[in-house]
């Protein structure tokens, strides 16, 4: 089956170096999210942690070989399910980060693990339990 995602918009920073994942992370950046999609970033704050699903735009083609990696942390090989590594068959990466501010179609963002010109698929609440959960019905 084939599936076409669209981006989003771009995530910006003038970090050279980005950190290997969001949780060792403080390198700050914007979100750049394209006009049309504006009012969907209502309710969205400073101060708020954030998904980002992204793209991984520079890695390189997956070929079968990369089915089992060795990170450049660890010293043994991994299938490619089981680490976070930007090759993958899809080549799709996901960031947990902080909300700084907000100034229209623009999130200013800290614990970026993205390079500079990373198109952006989604955006998602992060979850931590039931009662942070956007959707829910208050009981009372």
């Amino acid at each position: 089956m084939e599936i076409r995602l669209q981006s989003i918009g771009t995530a910006h920073t003038d970090t050279r170096s980005v950190p290997r994942h969001w949780t060792v992370s403080d390198v700050e950046g914007t979100l750049v999210i394209d006009p049309q999609y504006t009012d969907g970033l209502a309710d969205i704050s400073a101060g708020q942690r954030i998904i980002v699903l992204f793209h991984f735009h520079k890695s390189a083609p997956f070929t079968p070989q990369w089915l089992k990696q060795t990170p450049p942390h660890r010293n043994q090989t991994s299938g490619v399910f089981s680490i976070c590594s930007p090759r993958r068959p899809n080549p799709i990466g996901l960031s947990v980060v902080t909300v700084s501010a907000r100034e229209e179609n623009v999130l200013h963002v800290k614990g970026m693990d993205m390079i500079d010109g990373t198109p952006i698929l989604d955006i998602k609440p992060f979850i931590v339990d039931e009662s942070n959960l956007p959707s829910r019905e208050d009981a009372s």
